[in-house]
């Protein structure tokens, strides 16, 4: 009994702030390992919701292909019989020498190895009116938002239901489908973007099969083109120093990515846009007791190439987060990070992606069904995959059925 004690008082204790795909699946990995009475941890994950979002299906919302319980099921499901305990709370300090956080509540968290996937937000404050007017499409919240929108523009009923989204990248071009798919021909949306093409990162594939899906929808793209102001009833462009200012119903705001303030105000290496300056093994240059990955974490590939800040990104870094940490408590070498690039895949619409690695190259239906069922596997847990699974394959013949 007094062993166990023993153990228990001084089982190292590791903090995840941050429960993404970074921080969640980092918690879910540790809770894996075969960890003796002797080295195995106490695991704390913290975040602010008391829900994980799997953002890559976040579109899916506005169409009502799934629901919010698929897509945001609860911390405390997932984290059920693994051992780690799950905190919600907003993080206001971190005394990395003290090694101890604060909660907003006063709430007080002890570590000894502390895991920061803090995630960052879509900045609507760069141009006048943008944080008043404009949505940003990142979060449940924005989205239920969105859906609410929405709900009372169709109920009134107009003769069209105007929508401008600004940047012409991966998210963007989906949600402008998505809306497309949703709206019909009431929809008018159009895509801002300040370059010359749409999806300038993706591959050749990709982009022209997305572009053959806009042109199919009737979305207008508007390149080359900076927005100068958003009001509540217009937007307002530049294009070749020519401003035309147009009326809109709901802008969306989808570009750039902001490291959050508690990242910023840490007295721990950062590059010029406040990314936490990372070791290849993602320890924290200067610390053996921070870790950093995700959206927080300027990373890098195995041959010095920048990694955005993407859900796949974030997910591999969690299996090295989590391998490191448990090397460190049980003496065996750490691994330093490589990046396996598994392609990209995108939703254009209802029954509509595409799908672009590893060899294949598939659009259309096929391509729709092939996503959403890696997508599936990549689910948190085995339970949440086979209830969402179950419902995939349950949901056509229960409205088959309905009256």
């Amino acid at each position: 009994c007094w062993l166990e004690i023993e153990i228990f008082m001084s089982a190292t204790k590791i903090c995840i702030v941050g429960g993404g795909f970074g921080g969640l699946y980092t918690a879910l990995r540790l809770s894996e390992f075969p960890w003796t009475p002797e080295d195995k941890p106490e695991v704390t994950l913290i975040d602010k919701s008391d829900r994980f979002l799997f953002s890559p299906l976040l579109y899916e919302l506005i169409t009502e292909e799934m629901q919010s319980w698929e897509i945001a099921p609860p911390f405390a499901e997932l984290l059920a019989n693994t051992g780690v305990v799950f905190q919600q709370g907003t993080v206001s300090d971190i005394d990395i020498e003290g090694k101890q956080i604060t909660l907003q509540d006063e709430t007080q968290v002890k570590y000894d190895k502390l895991v920061l996937s803090t995630g960052g937000k879509t900045p609507v404050d760069l141009v006048p009116g943008a944080k008043e007017n404009a949505l940003p499409f990142r979060s449940l919240n924005d989205a239920y938002r969105l859906q609410e929108k929405l709900r009372l523009l169709e109920e009134a009923n107009p003769d069209k239901i105007r929508v401008a989204v600004v940047g012409g990248g991966y998210s963007g071009v989906e949600l402008a489908c998505k809306l497309a798919d949703r709206l019909g021909e009431k929809g008018r949306i159009r895509i801002i973007d300040r370059g010359n093409e749409i999806l300038k990162d993706s591959t050749d594939f990709n982009r022209k099969t997305a572009i053959e899906a806009l042109e199919k929808y009737q979305i207008w793209q508007d390149l080359e083109t900076e927005v100068e102001k958003v009001e509540a009833d217009s937007i307002s462009l530049i294009y070749k120093g020519q401003t035309d200012t147009i009326p809109v119903d709901i802008v969306l705001w989808t570009v750039g990515n902001r490291v959050s303030e508690l990242i910023q105000k840490l007295p721990l290496e950062q590059n010029e846009s406040g990314l936490l300056e990372i070791e290849p093994t993602l320890l924290v240059k200067g610390r053996d007791d921070i870790l950093a990955l995700g959206d927080a974490a300027n990373s890098y590939d195995g041959d010095g190439n920048f990694l955005p800040a993407t859900a796949q990104v974030a997910y591999q870094q969690s299996d090295y987060c989590a391998w490191n940490i448990w090397a460190m408590a049980t003496n065996r070498p750490l691994l330093s990070f490589r990046y396996q690039p598994l392609g990209e895949m995108m939703t254009l619409g209802t029954d509509n992606a595409t799908i672009n690695g590893l060899g294949l190259k598939l659009d259309g239906p096929m391509a729709y069904v092939a996503r959403r069922l890696v997508y599936l596997s990549r689910l948190p847990t085995l339970k949440h995959q086979l209830t969402v699974g179950f419902n995939w394959i349950t949901q056509p013949l229960v409205e088959l059925l309905s009256p």
